[in-house]
């Protein structure tokens, strides 16, 4: 499943996209018919993402403000199936596809588009391309079930696959954030609410860590290496760990977090404790710290690096270094 900066990237992407646009919405596949139906001839004002849910407000005119009436909001949740594929003219720039299961974890999908267009995202830098001749691209037919496709002046952007993609109004919108805790990649979230949610829980905060309602956006991959990176065992009760290391994977996280908006990378290892050369079939001692890593000897101490399975996921940590 996508982490949360994959899904602020993807929410960066569309507006960029088509942000200030009316556009062509369908469902080729059938299943969100009357959804497209709605938002069909509406202007997309913006795309905002919170944990890993994607929220895009449609309205019937641009510059309507999102706190209006007049709004509606499609929320999608990607889930382990959901992706977006891409395609358009030399104008439209964007990867090829973000949030396909079958990508490889942290790669950025940055290959050009099948018409000559742009790609990783550097529509977002402020690049401004040449506009592309009259009758250059037509747009692709549909791959696959596709439950759902916004065309715009350029391209097309088509969803398969989603575990949720539903319409919502604005209170629709806040029950669904009223179930999540704070996301690290917010400017409005509250590190203290994260806080005040773990220490009020016996469980793991390995677990707590990967529960939404605690934490939103965070996943495998930045469970095990923030945990490792601040020393905390990941069995350690929530309400046994101090709020002054709790601040710390809160404040470890939030930078970890922008880098993976602003690359599309989960890179965790600090420069001075990657291994030069990188040890023969163990790549991931670049990018990792222990991720992956069973066996493999710590960066930091040697020390073998263990995986158990929790709640149904595989945790990966160090025994020494996260002893307590």
């Amino acid at each position: 499943m996508p982490e949360g900066h994959t899904v602020h990237r993807l929410a960066d992407a569309l507006a960029e996209l088509y942000g200030g646009q009316r556009l062509t919405v369908s469902s080729p596949q059938g299943r969100f018919a009357d959804g497209a139906s709605r938002l069909d001839g509406q202007v997309l004002l913006d795309g905002q993402a919170y944990g890993k849910h994607l929220f895009l407000p449609f309205a019937p005119e641009a510059g309507t403000p999102t706190d209006s009436l007049d709004v509606t909001w499609l929320r999608i949740h990607l889930g382990l199936y959901g992706s977006w594929t891409f395609d358009g003219d030399s104008a439209f720039t964007a990867p090829h596809s973000i949030g396909a299961p079958r990508r490889k974890v942290g790669e950025r999908g940055e290959h050009a588009l099948s018409r000559g267009g742009g790609s990783a995202l550097s529509g977002i830098s402020g690049q401004d391309p040449a506009p592309p001749a009259p009758g250059e691209w037509m747009p692709p037919a549909p791959r696959g079930a596709v439950r759902l496709r916004l065309a715009g002046d350029h391209g097309v952007a088509d969803l398969t696959g989603p575990a949720a993609c539903e319409l919502l109004d604005a209170a629709g919108v806040a029950a669904v954030r009223r179930r999540l805790g704070p996301d690290p990649l917010r400017p409005d979230a509250d590190s203290e609410e994260f806080i005040a949610g773990v220490r009020r829980r016996r469980r793991a905060v390995g677990e707590l860590l990967m529960d939404q309602s605690v934490l939103a956006g965070a996943g495998n991959i930045f469970r095990a290496e923030t945990l490792f990176r601040v020393g905390l065992s990941p069995f350690r009760p929530g309400n046994r760990v101090s709020a002054k290391r709790l601040r710390a994977v809160w404040d470890d996280l939030v930078p970890l977090m922008e880098y993976g908006v602003a690359t599309g990378f989960i890179t965790t290892v600090d420069a001075e404790d990657v291994p030069e050369p990188l040890p023969e079939g163990d790549e991931e001692a670049g990018r990792w710290y222990v991720y992956h890593r069973t066996g493999r000897p710590c960066l930091r101490c040697g020390t073998a690096i263990a995986e158990r399975e929790v709640a149904g996921r595989r945790l990966f940590w160090c025994p020494s270094c996260q002893a307590r």
